[in-house]
């Protein structure tokens, strides 16, 4: 009797050791011994039932994979993992790969199904006499193993599809079984090689191959595919890089299997055993921070964070955004964008090149193509990542793409009110008296989409130290950037209809709120972001035709498929005749206004803008073909720290001009449009010197002008009783029907009170040429 007990309990320890073993022997344990035990309270049925009735469908999917985002020329620029995989066709490995890893893992693929049974029996004989494990589990087994690890989604799932416990076996057997009935050999050793881990991050045959040497899984040599192949058992501790010396050790047992099997020769085997591991190692990169165009990167991240939550990233709650986030890194996507790295690489240098990335100032920039609102470069001074003068804050950006709460637009704003004001059929030539300061009432407040009635009332302003005061027009107070002209044009087009020009553009806060129709809003008041304020500017280098801007082109997941894009309908914000006004009077600002001086050596417009209390200068102009904004501001807060005696022309307008012609190098140089409509506009008195006395009444009348001819000639260098000069100057911008007074030469003069040109002599407090 005692002798049948120890027998029990002997069995009873030999089948406890089988369980720590965690091999398949426990699936035999379920079917085979424990029936023998009565105290378990199972029977061979039951096991076999219970086997039978769990679930078998196991959806096999391609392995998370990362994510690679291309630019507009079909250059990767960046990518998006947690697990560095490259799925490849199984033709595109080794043949000595794939008979490394059948060898060492599971020698008799070929010939069982899903459990092999001679395996099996083998390590549970092995196991059962020693304190030493031999696995037992098939190919197709760890396949599905990891494919439950790979699709882990939560800590407790990873946790059942890694527990040593027998239930987790059966159910692997279960699923394989199911596999090995809708899957060929050749397809789960394909699976397996692609899902398997290796090591040093590298999970895949392929990214294992580039990770230990910089090759891909197809150029492997035999002693290259017995390391790798040896790694999969215990990837921690045969990882070459750590454990160079386990890593070897474990290389040579599966060269001298593979020879065991007949698959190479024991010369060959030795010969390789005799090499010393060499590595030629290629560390994996992701994420922006390895990017070739970090901030753009950013830009294009938060966009697929967005269109893979069906636009609902910023709502979702932290875990929610975090599987999001592991979506886009495990997705295998493969991104189409807008970037142009000529562009891009124009930008860096132009923002680096004239505010250091040390420091709190910061420049920013983006880059918007014309007609289609493609986001052409995205950057800043500072460069991206942790450490001084570095920032992930994409500053460029909104918030909704990792930006902060943007920055005030300073006087770039004018540009709506002036659009409104011409499509309200408000004449150039209008005339404004505007002071230094002045202080306008009777403003209407506007409804906002809550409903509620916000701004109107009473503001005072003062002028900029880039303005004056006196007399402006619609061109001469755009020029100049007149805060005071400004004001009482606002008062006549209506805060509501200037604020609505920007809307029309695409303007919001940088938060994505709706803009305070306050009236100080004309002066840019607004924070915004530089990406939407080029695509607004861009709006009007496309004759007014506004596309919102667009990062992501194509967005083509891993088995092939087109993801659905947010919708990107371009729409006419205004009449073209009316874009191509502001066009024309925005070139005047690079030539007579607050940024003359300021070329690209091709036709350009634009407008600077000085922020209220020197918290910002700002830029932003376009050609036909390219629109940029630049912003010049403490990041750290513009209203605590000021940036004093900095203007829109100081630094951001050089900054524009700089990225503007290196992006455009090599690029056609199309002018603007002339405007066709009629807008009331001021008049270029002619350039008339050398003209006869008739020629000048012609062209004087041919402009809308009218002529006196001034009763005493002067001395000039020009024919006598020819044009000598004009008051006003040639060139200068006058209402139509203005008289202008011609003066005729009457020759050189040698000596004499006439002959130095005496100022007496004028009927004008200035001489000619000295115009305002």
């Amino acid at each position: 009797m005692q002798g049948a007990n120890n027998g029990r309990a002997r069995a009873a320890a030999t089948l406890l050791r089988l369980l720590g073993a965690g091999v398949v022997a426990g699936v035999l344990v379920a079917f085979i011994a424990l029936p023998g035990v009565g105290s378990a309270g199972l029977t061979a049925r039951d096991a076999a039932n219970n086997f039978q009735q769990m679930d078998s469908e196991l959806k096999v999917t391609t392995p998370s994979e990362k994510t690679v985002v291309y630019d507009a020329s079909g250059q990767p620029f960046a990518t998006f993992f947690d697990k560095y995989r490259e799925s490849v066709r199984l033709d595109q490995v080794a043949p000595i790969m794939k008979q490394a890893i059948i060898d060492i893992e599971d020698s008799r693929f070929y010939q069982h199904g899903a459990l092999d049974l001679k395996g099996t029996i083998r390590a549970l004989a092995t196991n059962a006499q020693s304190d030493q494990t031999q696995g037992g589990s098939t190919l197709t087994q760890q396949y599905v193993k990891n494919l439950l690890v790979d699709s882990a989604k939560t800590q407790k799932e990873y946790l059942e599809a890694t527990a040593p416990t027998i239930g987790r076996k059966v159910r692997e057997l279960r699923y394989a079984l199911e596999i090995e009935k809708r899957m060929t050999k050749d397809q789960i050793l394909e699976g397996y090689l692609n899902i398997a881990y290796f090591g040093a991050g590298a999970y895949g045959v392929q990214a294992a191959a580039k990770r230990y040497f910089s090759k891909p899984a197809s150029q492997l040599k035999l002693e290259e595919a017995a390391l790798l192949a040896g790694i999969t058992q215990n990837p921690t501790a045969y990882d070459p890089i750590r454990n160079p010396r386990d890593a070897r050790k474990r290389r040579d047992t599966v060269l001298y299997r593979m020879y065991q099997l007949g698959h190479i020769t024991k010369a060959q085997a030795d010969a390789a055993a005799a090499k010393p591991i060499e590595l030629n190692r290629t560390e994996p990169v992701g994420g922006c921070e390895t990017s070739k165009a970090p901030f753009f990167c950013e830009y294009v991240k938060y966009e697929m964070l967005n269109i893979l939550s069906d636009g609902k990233y910023w709502k979702l709650k932290p875990k929610e955004q975090q599987d999001v986030v592991n979506k886009l890194n495990r997705g295998g996507y493969t991104i189409r964008t807008t970037l142009d790295m000529q562009a891009q690489r124009a930008l860096d240098q132009a923002v680096r090149s004239r505010v250091a990335p040390a420091g709190n100032r910061v420049a920013v920039e983006a880059m918007v193509e014309p007609g289609t609102g493609k986001i052409k470069a995205i950057g800043q001074s500072k460069r991206f990542g942790a450490g001084d003068g570095r920032t992930t804050l994409n500053l460029a950006a909104d918030s909704a793409h990792g930006g902060g709460s943007g920055v005030s637009a300073g006087s770039t704003f004018k540009t709506f009110t002036l659009a409104a004001a011409l499509a309200e059929g408000i004449p150039v030539n209008t005339t404004i008296h505007s002071p230094q300061t002045t202080t306008i009432s009777g403003y209407q407040p506007c409804r906002m989409p809550n409903g509620k009635m916000l701004g109107g009332g009473t503001w005072t302003m003062s002028n900029a130290g880039d303005s004056e005061a006196g007399d402006f027009n619609l061109k001469t107070g755009t020029w100049h950037s007149v805060n005071t002209f400004y004001a009482a044009l606002e008062k006549r087009v209506g805060v509501c209809d200037a604020v609505k020009m920007a809307e029309k553009f695409g303007m919001k806060k940088a938060t994505g709120q709706p803009l305070d129709p306050y009236p100080s809003q004309v002066l840019g008041t607004n924070d915004v972001d530089m990406v939407h304020l080029a695509a607004a500017y861009a709006g009007f280098a496309a004759r007014g035709k506004y596309c919102p801007p667009v990062a992501i082109t194509e967005v083509v997941d891993n088995e092939g498929k087109k993801l659905k894009l947010p919708e990107h309908e371009c729409r006419q914000a205004v009449d073209t005749a009316v874009a191509d006004k502001v066009n024309e009077i925005l070139q005047g600002v690079l030539t007579k206004g607050t940024a003359r001086g300021i070329s690209i050596g091709r036709p350009a417009a634009g407008k600077t803008g000085t922020c209220e209390e020197f918290t910002c200068a700002v830029f932003a102009g376009h050609t036909p073909n390219l629109a940029a904004a630049v912003a010049y501001y403490d990041f750290r807060g513009p209203w605590q720290y000021k940036v004093y005696g900095v203007y829109g022309a100081d630094i951001p307008a050089p900054i524009w001009a700089q990225s503007m012609r290196k992006a455009l190098e090599g690029k056609p140089a199309p002018a603007f449009s002339r405007p066709v409509k009629d807008f009331g506009d001021t008049i270029k008195v002619p350039d008339l010197k050398g003209m006869s006395v008739e020629q000048a009444r012609s062209a004087l009348r041919d402009a809308d002008l009218k002529m006196r001819l001034a009763p005493r000639g002067i001395p000039s260098d020009q024919r006598r009783g020819t044009v000598a000069a004009t008051s006003p100057d040639a060139g200068t911008e006058v209402d139509p029907g203005t008289t202008v007074t011609v003066f005729q030469s009457e020759g050189k003069h040698r000596g004499g009170p006439r002959g130095r040109g005496d100022r007496s002599e004028w009927p004008f407090p200035f001489p000619p040429g000295r115009g305002r």
